[in-house]
């Protein structure tokens, strides 16, 4: 079975800047894809960013140019780095992982989630 573990959430003023991490352990032979999404109170979970196969990236538009999301192979680590952030980017934050375990089983496993608040 795979973990994941965020941590970095936290209280921000907005205009400020957080960084999120993800570590993964476990049976990995191989990450296909890891993500981060988000929930807000009342609303649905939405796609944040994606990183495919380790270089191919994704974001929603309404972080496009101010997050940016990256991996460390070495370390089973996907990072989301928010900029610029807004109240309207207060959520829990959810990271993903869709890999391929030493079985040869593929696994789509969530974390626990962080939350992330930005203060107006």
């Amino acid at each position: 079975q795979v973990q994941l573990v965020e941590s970095g959430g936290g209280l921000v003023q907005a205009g400020g800047s957080l960084r999120l991490s993800c570590a993964l352990s476990g049976s990995i032979f191989s990450i296909n894809a890891m993500g981060w999404y988000r929930q807000a109170p009342g609303k649905q979970r939405e796609r944040v960013a994606v990183i495919i196969s380790g270089n191919s990236t994704n974001y929603a538009d309404s972080v496009k140019g101010r997050f940016s999301i990256s991996g460390d192979n070495a370390k089973n680590t996907v990072y989301l780095q928010m900029n610029s952030l807004k109240p309207e980017d207060t959520a829990v934050y959810y990271c993903n992982a869709l890999i391929l375990d030493h079985a040869g089983v593929i696994q789509y496993s969530w974390g626990q989630g962080t939350q992330v608040t930005v203060s107006s």
